[in-house]
């Protein structure tokens, strides 16, 4: 039979603030591919068709007890595996890296995909292994297996910037499961270790992008360029922008990827810092809803779950706004519901789901 508490303890807020932000998504959308090629236009209408589909699965995703992908999680963390090897065999090969499958008529980004089965193994491991004293360095490891699969997976993509994302979101949720704190201190010697060597791992172009960072003037028409226009571009909306598609930088195509990983800038141009702030608000509030979640869940699994859903969404809004304002190097990052792009939004929106089926069901035993 039906519970009827399902729909009593629906998360209305948390769908308003979704729907709000991919309708403001497709107005940023709008005006940054709104230039002289009349081609761009496409990206606007094939986004429309991409947020259809991730709100009809985000709706499958609270059909369902959450609990179930407790019990399932090895088979949906062995099929995104499955794909990136995939992308690695057949992927299709663009801007000098492989990060897609072509199934049909549709193009995937696994590499996106995949962070929600990493969230929901690593869910599973942790709510059976917590500790009242905290999870020890013998008891890490298994998760530190988990996630090194698909980063490296995803870093010989080579796609740095969503394999970063998903050592911070394990990270988040191992913090979160408490770490005991001889193991974390460990963990930050053995990092600080590590940062030579993975220096010295990434491509050379990595490593422009991070020099580039600490000195954007010193090759303003090259490896500075990308963060000099966005910096110019979000400098210039000032207080309350230049207006809705008035935007120079964009218009002028000075904006590199402006309707991808720059978007940002381009919402900064004409909207200005009261833009900004106000999608910024908006973050702040969806974050603030998955913790909430995750606060007043009676079963591990479940918080678990909700803390790495919403780790997700605030490293990938952190990062994106980190690179368009030249404090963090260019990584290739969407900014959430925002940024055009398929496989993002279907992941945002069937996390999103998620987290209103953990908000549906969180007062069951």
């Amino acid at each position: 039979m039906f519970d009827r508490r399902l729909i009593q303890n629906f998360d209305w807020g948390l769908l308003c603030i979704t729907l709000i932000l991919c309708a403001t998504g497709l107005l940023i959308l709008y005006s940054a591919v709104s230039t002289d090629d009349p081609l761009n236009i496409s990206y606007f209408y094939k986004q429309m068709a991409w947020y259809g589909i991730g709100l009809f699965l985000m709706i499958l995703m609270f059909l369902f007890n959450y609990k179930h992908l407790d019990k399932w999680a090895p088979v949906i963390f062995f099929f995104s595996l499955l794909l990136l090897v995939g992308v690695l065999l057949v992927g299709r090969h663009a801007g000098g890296a492989t990060r897609w499958l072509v199934i049909g008529p549709f193009t995937i980004q696994p590499s996106e995909l995949v962070k929600i089965p990493v969230i929901i193994m690593l869910a599973r491991y942790f709510a059976k292994n917590v500790r009242q004293n905290g999870i020890g360095f013998r008891d890490l490891l298994i998760p530190m297996g988990l996630t090194s699969v698909p980063f490296f997976l995803v870093l010989i993509q080579p796609d740095l910037g969503t394999a970063g994302t998903i050592v911070l979101i394990a990270a988040s949720m191992a913090m979160f499961a408490k770490i005991d704190r001889r193991t974390l201190i460990c963990f930050i010697l053995i990092a600080i270790v590590a940062i030579p060597v993975g220096w010295k791992l990434l491509h050379p172009y990595q490593r422009e992008r991070v020099l580039t960072l600490l000195s954007p003037e010193k090759d303003p028409l090259g490896a500075g360029y990308h963060i000099r226009q966005s910096k110019i571009a979000v400098g210039s909306g000032l207080i309350v922008g230049k207006g809705y598609l008035q935007g120079t930088q964009k218009k002028l195509s000075f904006l590199p990827e402006q309707h991808t990983d720059f978007i940002f800038s381009v919402l900064a141009e004409e909207w200005g810092f009261a833009g900004s702030m106000s999608i910024l608000f908006m973050f702040v509030v969806l974050l603030v809803f998955g913790l909430n979640i995750a606060h007043g869940c009676r079963d591990s699994f479940g918080a678990i779950l909700s803390v790495g859903i919403t780790a997700m969404i605030f490293w990938q809004v952190f990062i994106n706004m980190g690179m368009v304002t030249g404090i963090m190097p260019v990584v290739g990052m969407p900014l959430p519901l925002i940024s055009y792009g398929g496989s993002s939004v279907i992941t945002l929106l069937i996390a999103i789901g998620i987290l209103m089926n953990v908000s549906m069901r969180r007062f069951l035993n």
